[in-house]
């Protein structure tokens, strides 16, 4: 019941997060995640800064670039935007850490079942993701160069692409087979 109700109030706050255009209540918001981690706080921003900072790089030079081409940049915008997906970065980190999610969505089986399969997925990319980090070092003299390391990053990217295509195709399968989905064909 308890990791429910917290689902419950997280879904809400990042409703608000969303509906909220002041920045600082998006600041004060940022704060009240940092005092509810409280001894965990520097890692929930350490986290969320890690997932967010290449997304909002791109997306916030490519602002600035075309607002000072415009003539119309709007640094305001800019940052509401930064801090409206850090907080709700923050929180969803902060919530993975507080609640086990599979007590949260217990009372819907169509919920858990997804979540089961969503995690088996997650769970099989992991130890693929760390069999081919072993295979790259086992196979390299020494520390693997830049040059390696952009290799081995895009022939596991495209791997990972493929097998999660050829994954959902037949997850998509078997649960249609199963009755999962109700469409006519």
């Amino acid at each position: 019941m308890r990791d429910r109700l917290l689902l419950g109030v997280y879904l809400a706050a990042v409703l608000a997060a969303t509906l909220v255009h002041a920045i600082p209540l998006l600041a004060a918001g940022l704060g009240l995640v940092a005092l509810l981690a409280w001894r965990r706080a520097a890692d929930v921003f350490r986290r969320a800064l890690l997932a967010v900072l290449a997304f909002n790089l791109l997306v916030s030079v490519s602002y600035v670039i075309l607002g000072w081409l415009r003539g119309d940049l709007a640094w305001h915008y800019l940052l509401l935007m930064n801090l409206r997906v850090l907080l709700i970065t923050a929180m969803t980190f902060l919530l993975i850490a507080r609640i086990n999610i599979f007590k949260a969505l217990a009372f819907s089986p169509t919920l858990s079942y997804l979540l089961t399969l969503a995690s088996t997925q997650y769970l099989g990319f992991r130890r693929l993701y760390q069999d081919m980090r072993l295979a790259l070092t086992s196979r390299t003299l020494g520390r693997p160069g830049l040059r390696q390391v952009y290799r081995h990053g895009a022939a596991s990217g495209s791997f990972f692409v493929e097998k999660a295509l050829s994954n959902a195709t037949e997850s998509a399968q078997a649960m249609r087979s199963r009755g999962f989905f109700n469409d006519p064909a």
